[in-house]
């Protein structure tokens, strides 16, 4: 077989099984994983949410609660001061309220003059403050910074301020409207910014802040950003407190840098303060990113684990499968002799077994059709061995050869019957070997002669490709019985020569005989013409002739020269008859091609063949004293 039609292995059945196997493991546990993921990433994001919800609102409560205490002990002092004349007693009570209230810096209660406002009464606790020799000066810059903010408290407006850029410490500003004398008042409370957010950071993974109605930050967890009086307002959780305009949500949003968090707020009722509560969503996912992970690894493992035992298994199989592999190559190859040994005890096992029983069927079948093909052609041979030959025949246009040895008899009565059928057997080998390479079959030996045909039973599919082919084998033939007779000489070595005879026609072609006993033939007058043809060699001092029924088809490849006509019996014409000189368009035959003969004087020469007087032979006598079944030698 040629090597482009040789199939190979491209996905070695390992390789399959790997594949398939490995793909089923990693959709399974893939699958697994994602949904794995996605329910365990839904119940944590609702619990974050939830978490985070209640942290912000636990925050709010407590900040509003701890403002509404320093309102309400500020308006106690303040109470309390308007009812005491005596200086000591107001020294007392402020020393009592500070000593109680640490975490509250300043008192301070303005009212209006003239479209300013003048400090009514200015209660300090210097112990609150860091540098207490500025502080009068640092509320006076507060003021004059935060005037318009006090003026819309004298209308009525409480808020919150975020003080620590002027006090350097974390401390708002409370502003809230007072009125005792009768006269709109208002009530300025410096206090710590911590006080309010005693429970901020109570969480590790959040964070808590405090923004009033401005969207200025009061409370942070990064003091720096309070310090430097951050604004929030563009913040994307307050633009979107701002927008639902109600008092608390939760919501997930971007930062604008491409950060994610989940965030809550609450308002507080008192001065438009609200407490935001975020966590980053990262970290909320982080334990089911690293479950995730895992469950990756876990498939890579089980992966990895599962393709060595598919590996070692799938040599179980694939080991066997080479074997067989190798023994179905041998065979193509025509090594019938193999024999698979399993060491399994499965269905390859049974198959090894089986293939080795049909490799020795096919050894035998082989061998019976070898030793049947030396008695008939190869291919009847297999037409036999599959009981597709039986009894009856079919009209074919063939190609018919006879050859003979010249005064065959006067030779092996020289020779002794050994000497004969070596000197048979060598002759007959080499003559066979030319009608085997021309696509020909032997269709019998007679005696010394040969017969053989073109077109039956197998053909090239055309007639005129026939008979050329029979031709080329005369000259095959003529140059194998060229270098046989090198050499020889003698009588038990005597020199060879041969006629053929070729003719083309319609013939009968099939079984002939019994159901007991037959053989494959050709019939009819064309193998008749054939067979006188070749006795007319002799008279014409020609090897090899053919009939102007060859010469018609092959005219364009062939050199001949045309001999005298012959009267056929049952022919009313006489017959051309045409010696064949050489078929230069043929290549590798010796004797043939553009160097080969150019005459038939060329080939008498060559072979030793007399030349006759063909103007005194009478090719009516011949035709009938070489007539087919009384040929003399």
């Amino acid at each position: 077989m040629a090597n482009e039609d040789k199939v190979r292995v491209k996905f070695p059945i390992s390789a399959k099984l790997i594949l398939i196997i490995g793909t089923i493991i990693i959709l399974s546990l893939g699958v697994i994983t994602l949904l794995v993921s996605y329910f365990v990433t839904s119940d944590v994001r609702i619990k974050a949410e939830n978490n985070n919800f209640t942290i912000n609102s636990r925050s709010a409560n407590v900040a509003e609660s701890n403002l509404t205490l320093i309102r309400s002990n500020v308006f106690m002092l303040l109470d309390l001061l308007s009812r005491v004349d005596d200086d000591e007693e107001e020294v007392r009570t402020m020393s009592l309220f500070f000593s109680r209230n640490a975490h509250i810096g300043a008192v301070i209660l303005l009212s209006q003059n003239e479209g300013s406002y003048k400090y009514d009464s200015q209660l300090i606790n210097t112990n609150f403050f860091i540098q207490a020799d500025n502080v009068v000066s640092d509320i006076d810059d507060f003021m004059t910074a935060e005037s318009e903010v006090v003026d819309k408290s004298f209308k009525g407006e409480v808020n919150v301020l975020n003080a620590s850029p002027f006090f350097d410490s974390a401390s708002i500003a409370f502003i809230t409207p007072w009125n005792d004398t009768g006269l709109p008042q208002v009530a300025v409370v410096i206090a710590s910014s911590e006080f309010l957010t005693e429970s901020f950071g109570a969480a590790s993974t959040s964070s808590s802040f405090i923004v009033n109605s401005f969207g200025d930050l009061l409370v942070h967890p990064d003091f720096e950003l309070v310090k430097a009086n951050a604004n929030f307002s563009n913040y994307p959780l307050f633009q979107q407190m701002v927008t639902n305009n109600d008092n608390n949500r939760q919501v997930l949003f971007d930062d604008g840098e491409g950060v994610e968090y989940f965030g809550a707020y609450e308002k507080l009722s008192i001065g438009g303060l609200a407490v935001m509560t975020i966590v980053p969503s990262a970290i909320i996912y982080e334990s089911v990113i690293n479950t995730t992970k895992r469950n990756i690894y876990l498939t890579i493992a089980v992966l990895c684990i599962a393709v060595l035992f598919i590996w070692i298994y799938s040599k179980s199989i694939s080991v066997p499968l080479g074997k067989l592999t190798a023994a179905t190559e041998e065979i193509e190859r025509g090594n019938y002799n193999v024999s698979i040994q399993a060491k399994s005890h499965d269905e390859l096992a049974v198959l090894s077994h089986s293939f080795t029983q049909m490799s020795r069927g096919l050894a035998e079948r082989e061998r019976l059709k070898d030793s049947f093909g030396r008695f008939t052609n190869k291919e009847l041979a297999e037409k036999a061995m599959k009981g597709e030959l039986a009894l009856g025949g079919e009209s074919k246009v063939v190609t018919t050869f006879f050859s003979d040895i010249r005064s065959f008899t006067a030779i092996s009565e020289k020779l002794t019957p050994d000497e004969v059928v070596e000197f048979l057997n060598a002759y007959m080998t080499r003559m066979v070997k030319c009608v085997n390479a021309t696509h020909g079959v032997v269709d019998k030996f007679i005696g010394d002669a040969i017969m053989a045909v073109w077109g039956a039973p197998n053909t090239s599919g055309d007639p005129r490709k026939d008979a050329l082919n029979c031709i080329c084998a005369a000259l095959m033939m003529r140059s194998a019985l060229y270098e046989f007779n090198k050499g020889r000489g003698g009588d038990h070595k005597p020199i060879i020569k041969i006629g053929c005879g070729i003719n083309t026609g319609p013939v009968i072609a099939g079984q002939v005989g019994s159901d007991d006993r037959m053989e494959y033939t050709v019939i009819g007058d064309s193998v008749n013409l054939a067979s006188r043809t070749e006795a007319l060699n002799k008279p014409f001092g020609t090897d090899i002739l053919i009939t102007e029924n060859t010469y018609n088809l092959v005219r364009d490849y062939v050199v001949v020269e045309e001999m005298p006509s012959v009267h056929v019996k049952g022919k009313a014409a006489p017959i051309k008859m045409f010696a064949v000189v050489n078929v230069p368009s043929v290549r590798g035959i010796a004797g043939a091609g553009e160097k080969g003969p150019t005459s038939i004087a060329q080939v008498r020469r060559v072979l030793g063949i007399p030349t006759p007087d063909l103007a005194n032979v009478n090719t009516d006598e011949e035709e009938k004293k070489y007539s087919f079944g009384d040929k003399k030698k």
